[in-house]
């Protein structure tokens, strides 16, 4: 059966994090704020306490490091723009800011090639020119013992693009959509829901069309997820902003911010704490300037060959 939480990690440490005006058009949870020192000092701390956290606890934790030249404010979130599979496939997403593009270096590339048993690549940056977006898991909600493929749509999750990845990689896709209290489409589907091992944690309240909620949910459960709901107030908070993974010695992990953390009703904390141990870190500054979490800072590593 193939594993749904991963034992090894990428994360980026940034060089030049600040709130990014090119993503905020469609990321409503970005907060205006001009770059500075004292941003980027502020993400670095973050981003190397939530590093800290999962080595603590027993995630191997490959940590590259962003180069300064071109600056790249979103490079803290490589999620978006790569995926690694158990089949040994890496994926390339095309992306919709053009300064995230920049994240996706040749250089960078070919490191993960010599690392990982990279037996093939799936490149969708092409479909950037037809401004066609799939950001990764991001936009695509994975389970991967049943091999579905949860999206929200919207500017950056493309319908087409969905379906082409599914049909590559084997998943059968399933598509919705999700907006917010204004009813503006959510940006990303890891925002709004995350699938573990035996859970799926999920803001049904977001999905305005009655028939696709109810059969979200069915389909959640039928595939032998316990459904945690989650309202609008909480996704803002980034509660939806969460991954399961597991420690070398299979200790289940849910990975979280404080802030998701003390968003959650305590009834909420105990049927997660069901799932796995909770553990989180303060995330404000990256939250509140990049407009994503904990799950967005975390690119899953299935194929590793090298730790």
């Amino acid at each position: 059966m193939k594993s749904q939480c991963a034992s090894h990690v990428l994360m980026v440490r940034p060089s030049a994090f600040h709130y990014n005006a090119q993503t905020a058009v469609n990321n409503s949870f970005q907060q205006p704020g001009e770059p500075s020192a004292t941003v980027q000092a502020s993400a670095l701390e973050e981003f190397d306490g939530l590093a800290r956290l999962l080595e603590e606890n027993g995630v191997e934790v490959l940590i590259m490091h962003d180069t300064p030249a071109p600056p790249k404010p979103d490079a803290v979130f490589p999620n978006n723009w790569i995926s690694f599979h158990s089949n040994g496939t890496l994926v390339l997403y095309p992306m919709f800011a053009p300064n995230r593009r920049l994240e996706r270096s040749p250089q960078m590339i070919e490191r993960f090639r010599d690392k990982f048993r990279v037996k093939s690549i799936l490149n969708l940056t092409e479909h950037e020119k037809q401004g066609q977006y799939l950001e990764g898991t991001g936009s695509l909600v994975l389970d991967r013992k049943d091999h579905l493929a949860y999206a929200c749509l919207s500017e950056r999750t493309d319908a087409a693009l969905v379906d082409r990845f599914s049909k590559k990689m084997g998943y059968r896709a399933v598509t919705f959509y999700a907006s917010d209290a204004e009813g503006n489409p959510i940006y990303h589907t890891n925002v709004m829901m995350s699938v573990g091992d035996a859970f799926a944690l999920v803001c049904l309240e977001s999905l305005h069309d009655n028939l696709e909620r109810q059969a979200l949910k069915e389909r959640l459960e039928r595939h032998g997820r316990e459904v945690i709901e989650i309202d609008m107030g909480q996704m803002n908070a980034f509660a939806g902003n969460i991954l399961q993974l597991q420690s070398a010695q299979k200790e289940i992990l849910i990975v979280m911010s404080s802030g998701a953390f003390a968003a959650y009703r305590p009834e909420q904390l105990e049927r997660l704490a069901q799932h796995g141990k909770i553990i989180h870190t303060p995330l404000t500054t990256i939250e509140t300037h990049g407009g994503g979490s904990a799950r967005c800072m975390i690119a899953e590593i299935f194929n590793s060959s090298y730790f």
